[in-house]
């Protein structure tokens, strides 16, 4: 992705954009793909929302662990949050500024068994997304080609020899199978868990070891905000710093990297 927009330059620009196309698009959803830096950066653009009165439909956290062929390999292994971290730093920072029931979240990166997509889910997601589980279910042997129109596999390509290699009738049971199998997988774990839908599954429902003789539930290790707290400024001491730093008109200059 690039690094600015032309469309925009600060947050509540980017907020206004947004309702733009919202109504360009005659009211269909309008939403963000992003993968989290800095969190001044979302804390500015929870701001612009909460000035503006508009905001995007959804957002999708992007881990910094996902990412195609076509990027830049420096940019794949080293930059952006992780999911689990990223997802956690906008769920927190929408609970804080009160508006966590007025954006859905879409947590996305390498999200590709039953139990990834219950943590996501776990972590606060509403919906989950997965990209490279279904292109290696396609076929997909990641010769990082996406970008050269030559993927030997003929998934991403338009050159019509390397198109010939995919059998879209042998390829759509694979990823039918994938995706069913996935789900169903998904579902026993949180009947294991004692729930009867995934509107159940919290934090509090997943351990994870910390240390060799220790374990913390994910709500423990990712404790949530209590709702509009960043507002009342009785946030924890770094999330409110980052908070009361952020500009809606300009980009933060809080650079501490914190849940």
């Amino acid at each position: 992705s690039p690094s600015s927009h032309s469309a925009f330059s600060s947050p509540v620009e980017l907020v206004e954009f947004i309702a733009r196309l919202r109504e360009l698009s005659g009211g269909l959803p309008v939403g963000i793909k992003m993968c989290v830096g800095q969190p001044g950066e979302f804390a500015a653009f929870c701001k612009a929302i909460t000035e503006v009165g508009v905001g995007p439909d959804f957002i999708t956290v992007d881990g910094g662990e996902g990412g195609t062929g076509a990027a830049p390999p420096e940019f794949s292994d080293s930059i952006g949050l992780p999911l689990e971290e990223g997802l956690v730093l906008v769920r927190n920072m929408l609970i804080g500024a009160d508006l966590r029931d007025k954006v859905k979240l879409i947590a996305s990166g390498r999200i590709t068994s039953g139990f990834s997509v219950t943590r996501s889910l776990a972590l606060g997601a509403d919906v989950t997304n997965s990209a490279r589980g279904f292109m290696m279910s396609l076929g997909c042997i990641q010769a990082l080609k996406c970008n050269s129109n030559k993927c030997p596999t003929g998934i991403a390509t338009t050159n019509a020899d390397l198109m010939h290699g995919l059998c879209p009738k042998d390829k759509a049971v694979r990823v039918y199978n994938y995706h069913d199998r996935t789900v169903q997988s998904a579902v026993e774990i949180v009947g294991a868990m004692g729930h009867e839908s995934m509107d159940g599954v919290t934090g509090n429902d997943i351990m994870r070891r910390v240390r060799t003789n220790q374990v913390r539930t994910l709500s423990e290790h990712f404790p949530s905000l209590p709702a509009g707290s960043l507002i009342a400024g009785t946030a924890p001491e770094r999330m409110q710093m980052a908070w009361d730093s952020s500009s809606s008109h300009r980009p933060s200059s809080c650079n501490r990297w914190i849940y």
